[in-house]
């Protein structure tokens, strides 16, 4: 009988992502074992530890190309940097997660299954010890976000997709204050997301029966040289950029995002601001890169045309916002057409620029989201624009911060924001979309308006009655503060080591 020869695996190189599922499934152990006194502690610590140790492997991987798994897995300098990426901006986030001082409990509601309106939600909404289940969902969503990057086929594409996407929408949930807001917030990201992952199920069925498989060397293969109908190419093309441009907050995909970055808790939306998107544009960058190159001339035009919409909706929207988390919602889509500006020069350049700027947004917005967290009242967050009013007078540190993060989001010289929009526009040109420039110029410029309306109204408005308190941030608020507040300055000021590390990665293996 002939023995089946089973494919090679490289331990070494799933290391991160099996660490962090491993800690994901020990967490949901300590949720049963552990007394609830010590349990917020124990899954903080855990999920920390998780994260340190999948960075540790991601080093000791650096130099490796390599495809495992039988084709399912690539590891290479694109992978290692944005799984690299999304671990230490995922471990950031875990800081803001597990914030206990500012509001008594934390963020979260401590049973997510108690009825809204309630005695015993509102009980529990006065102080109880906050949900610790947010720790292990956590991690298992980054791990997901790990697979999702290094994957090399479509199937385990589509499972990373789920196994990050359905922690987000338990997380979105579990919001102490606003819990029918929260739970409408989880619900349409849950309704949305589902149809978007059939349209992605959907594309890899007609991507292979164009290209006879799912793997995307072979695809690659197969729009070089076309066996079957163009029809299924295009039509699997566009049904998988579905999928992957709705992760990525790209119009006219993006409706969910301001109702979900309103409806989540704070530090929730944190992560998904910062760690989503990284995941999102890594998976996107590969696919274009990898599978689909050959039909470069034709994807183009219809994905600049996406991104020069991205980026009007995302600007001119954001000046009709009156609350805060929906203004940074649209700011963030913005951001997305500017990332796809940079994913669109289909160059090297345009590869590490756009890895670039993934981490000096995630650093920015998530110091941008502690901040919000602090100004509050006895409802929770004071997030209306008009609540806002004369806070620089009350809390003149506060509001110098906050100024700092919102015109690095503006583009302004000697901050991060500057020099990330200046290397994705640098390789567009010399890609050769220079009208998608001449746009993103335009709407920067439209951009900020509302960031400096935000500024006039902390500094030159005299402090009211409805003008909130702002909390003294705990250790870990301000350790979230204080990493992105330093990493936004030093990407502005001294950006050239992380230009020549994203150089040296930008290079995928097939």
């Amino acid at each position: 009988m002939e023995q089946l020869e089973l494919p090679s695996i490289d331990y070494g190189a799933l290391l991160p992502m099996l660490i962090l599922f491993g800690a994901a499934c020990v967490g949901v152990l300590v949720e049963i074992i552990a007394p609830r006194k010590v349990r917020n502690g124990v899954q903080l610590g855990l999920a920390l530890l998780a994260v340190v140790a999948a960075l540790t492997a991601v080093v000791l991987e650096r130099g490796t190309r390599t495809i495992t798994i039988g084709g399912a897995v690539a590891v290479d300098g694109p992978t290692l940097f944005l799984q690299g990426t999304i671990l230490v901006l995922g471990g950031v986030s875990l800081l803001l997660i597990g914030e206990r001082s500012i509001e008594k409990g934390g963020a979260f509601v401590s049973q997510a299954a108690v009825t809204v309106g309630s005695r015993k939600d509102m009980e529990q909404a006065g102080g109880q010890p906050g949900s610790t289940e947010v720790y292990p969902l956590t991690t298992f969503a980054l791990g997901g976000m790990l697979l999702f990057v290094a994957a090399n086929d479509l199937l385990t594409m589509f499972v990373a997709l789920e196994v990050f996407s359905l922690p987000l929408y338990l997380l979105c949930a579990l919001a102490r204050r606003r819990r029918l807001l929260s739970q409408e917030a989880a619900l349409k990201y849950f309704l949305l997301g589902s149809y978007a992952s059939a349209f992605f199920l959907f594309g890899v069925a007609f991507l292979y029966g164009f290209a006879g498989g799912i793997q995307l060397d072979r695809i690659h293969a197969a729009v070089a040289n076309p066996t079957q109908s163009q029809v299924l190419l295009y039509a699997g093309l566009g049904l998988l950029a579905i999928g992957l441009l709705f992760k990525a907050a790209l119009a006219p995909f993006h409706v969910w995002t301001p109702d979900v970055y309103q409806g989540a808790p704070t530090p929730v939306t944190a992560f998904m601001a910062a760690c989503t998107k990284v995941a999102a544009f890594g998976a996107l960058l590969r696919v274009l890169y990898v599978a689909f190159e050959g039909v470069r001339w034709d994807f183009q035009p219809v994905l600049g045309a996406i991104a020069v919409l991205t980026m009007f909706i995302g600007a001119v929207l954001a000046v009709t916002q009156t609350d805060l988390k929906r203004l940074l919602a649209y700011s963030s889509i913005a951001n997305a057409g500017y990332l796809m500006v940079g994913v669109l020069a289909l160059n090297e350049q345009g590869l590490s620029s756009t890895m670039f700027y993934l981490v000096a947004y995630g650093f920015s917005v998530l110091a941008a989201f502690a901040i919000i967290s602090l100004v509050r009242d006895a409802d929770g967050e004071a997030t209306h624009l008009s609540r806002w009013a004369g806070v620089g007078r009350k809390s003149p540190l506060l509001a110098a911060t906050f100024t700092f993060v919102l015109l690095a989001f503006a583009g302004i010289p000697m901050t991060s924001g500057f020099t990330s929009k200046f290397a994705v526009f640098g390789a567009a040109i010399e890609g050769g979309q220079t009208w998608l420039v001449i746009f993103g110029v335009i709407t920067s410029m439209l951009l900020a308006f509302p960031y400096l309306r935000v500024v006039v109204l902390m500094w030159l408005s005299e402090p009211g009655e409805s003008t909130p308190a702002v909390s003294i941030p705990g250790f870990l608020t301000s350790a979230v503060l204080g990493i992105g507040v330093i990493a936004t300055l030093a990407l502005g000021v001294a950006p050239s080591p992380l230009i020549e590390l994203t150089e040296q990665a930008a290079g995928f293996v097939r």
